[in-house]
C-alpha cells in the first residue's frame, strides 16, 4: 500500500474522516455523502458499499487517502 492510506483496513477510518482520490484529488466528505451514487450525507466512508468507486475517475475505494479525522 501507499503512505498516508488506511491500508485496506477500513475500521482505522474515523466516522468523519475525509478521503482524497489519489488518481483525481476528489475528495469524499461523510457531511456531504456522494448524490451521484445515491450515498446519504452522514454516511461514514467505513460504510460506503462494496462496489462504490470514485465519482470522479471510478478508482477504487482503496486508492483513497487519508486527509483528515474531521470535516
Amino acid at each position: 500500500m501507499f503512505e498516508g492510506s488506511y491500508l485496506g483496513d477500513r475500521a482505522r477510518i474515523a466516522p468523519t474522516a475525509r478521503l482524497e482520490c489519489k488518481i483525481c484529488w476528489t475528495v469524499y466528505d461523510p457531511a456531504l455523502g456522494d448524490p451521484q451514487a445515491q450515498i446519504a450525507p452522514g454516511t461514514p466512508f467505513a460504510e460506503l458499499p462494496p462496489h462504490w468507486r470514485c465519482p470522479q475517475c471510478e478508482g477504487a475505494a482503496e486508492q483513497f487517502m487519508v486527509l483528515d479525522e474531521a470535516a
